[in-house]
């Protein structure tokens, strides 16, 4: 499932990971910047406190026993009270608020015992309300409604006359505030990220899908001029590797088939006059031996000839209607002897006396070992595939493969008395792979052979 989500290009990958990591930076920074400032408003609240906190207990101190009541009840607020007592509300000597005992104590000047307590609360306590003038209840009320996971700061001070200043006071985790103006340098990164990865993957995947279709082509036997040399460094160099192996494999095939043509033709002289020769002598059970030998080798001769100029045929591309070419091919056949089954129209780029000539062979073999053959042309999976089958007695499983070797010949399926050497599905095949495409044989389930041929719809 998560697999599927993945993007397939190069471009989308480079694009998901430059987002992912944008996400996860800016994530752990607002985390890291919302603890931050956490802690600076907290610590900004507890000081307010502290100081408050401190000038009550001077003003308390210093104004008559009968004005206490009203300094309290002048310094409560709908978040903070104040409250005079025999013991001190805190129950630590600076546990978990020594900074604040500290900034407390810098403010009265002396060295009174001073007490601090913050512990999270899940609810306000009852008396902080109870304890509070009505007119400020509702607003208390409202503050707290908005408040995220509040914490409660109990300050106790001592006072001159031995009583405590008791200071509960409530403050929260502010909570992530989100603003317009706070979203616009996201955007901005966002569309930042987006233009480099698509920027960084044009320079790389066009180089790449130039590299991809110069090796389609160069499969399919396509002549084509080596590729340029662009995009980064690594992919420059992966180029250049290509096209010195495409100038290499051009011309070994090249020399070997020009060596294989020419070793062909030079053995016609010798031929022909020991054929001139044997025409000479009297006939006799020998010299009809010779003259059949000799025949038979300038047939071999002839076919390797053929074999050589197959490969060495460069021909011109062609969009073709392979549909209409397999008809022809069983119109030339002879009726009764080939049938065809395949839509009305598959168009194919494609050289199209070479494609003729391997289907030729392939029809020929089907009607001289299995008396008719079978056409079925389809569409699978981005290849026109032929399928030609026969009743014949097709072809040992293990000898399935070997029988596209040149000059190879099955005795015991196939007889000498047909005249042929052994090239038919070589040159079938290498005219076919020169293409991109490729031929293999099965027996069939209910005897016969069956050739299959694929051919690639893509693009020459």
């Amino acid at each position: 499932m998560i697999r599927s989500l993945v993007p397939r290009s190069v471009g989308g990958q480079l694009l998901a990971l430059l987002l992912l990591a944008l996400l996860a930076t800016q994530g752990l920074g607002l985390m890291l910047l919302t603890y931050e400032r956490n802690r600076a408003v907290r610590a900004a609240l507890g000081f307010e406190a502290a100081s408050r906190a401190a000038n009550v207990a001077l003003l308390l101190e210093a104004a008559p026993p009968d004005l206490q009541g009203s300094i309290l009840r002048a310094a409560d607020s709908p978040l903070v009270q104040f409250s005079l007592g025999d013991v001190p509300a805190a129950t630590h000597d600076g546990g978990g608020g020594g900074q604040l005992v500290a900034q407390t104590r810098s403010i009265l000047g002396d060295g009174r015992e001073i007490r601090a307590d913050i512990h999270p609360l899940l609810a306000p306590p009852p008396e902080l309300a109870e304890g509070m003038p009505e007119a400020m209840r509702p607003m208390h009320r409202a503050m707290m409604a908005a408040r995220n996971d509040p914490l409660e700061l109990v300050l106790s001070v001592r006072l001159a006359g031995g009583a405590w200043l008791n200071v509960r006071t409530l403050f929260h985790r502010p909570g992530v505030q989100w603003s317009r103006q706070a979203l616009v340098p996201l955007g901005l990164m966002l569309a930042a990220v987006v233009l480099v990865a698509l920027v960084t993957a044009r320079r790389i995947v066009g180089p790449m899908r130039a590299l991809a279709r110069g090796a389609e082509r160069l499969g399919r036997g396509l002549d084509a001029a080596p590729l340029a040399l662009t995009g980064p460094a690594e992919v420059q160099e992966a180029t250049r590797a290509f096209n010195l192996m495409q100038d290499r494999l051009t011309r070994f095939v090249a020399e070997r088939t020009a060596m294989l043509a020419a070793l062909s033709h030079d053995l016609r002289s010798p031929l022909t006059a020991m054929r001139l020769r044997v025409e000479l002598l009297a006939e006799d059970d020998d010299s009809i031996r010779l003259k059949a030998l000799v025949e038979e080798m300038q047939q071999m001769v002839e076919s390797t000839l053929d074999f050589a100029r197959a490969a060495a045929q460069v021909e011109a591309v062609q969009v073709v209607d392979l549909a209409a070419l397999l008809a022809d091919l069983v119109a030339d056949a002879g009726a009764g002897r080939a049938t065809l089954s395949a839509p009305e129209s598959v168009m194919l780029a494609l050289r199209p006396t070479a494609i003729r000539r391997a289907l030729r062979n392939l029809i020929d073999n089907a009607i001289r070992y299995g008396g008719s053959a079978e056409l079925a042309l389809a569409r699978q999976a981005g290849h026109a595939v032929i399928t030609i089958a026969d009743h014949g007695p097709g072809v040992p499983e293990a000898q399935l493969e070997a029988v596209f070797a040149p000059f190879m010949r099955l005795e015991e399926s196939r007889s000498r008395d047909t005249g042929g050497v052994g090239l038919g599905l070589a040159i079938a095949r290498s005219l076919v792979r020169a293409q991109g495409g490729d031929v293999t044989l099965a027996n069939r389930s209910g005897g016969g052979l069956l050739a299959t041929l694929r051919l690639p719809l893509g693009p020459a």
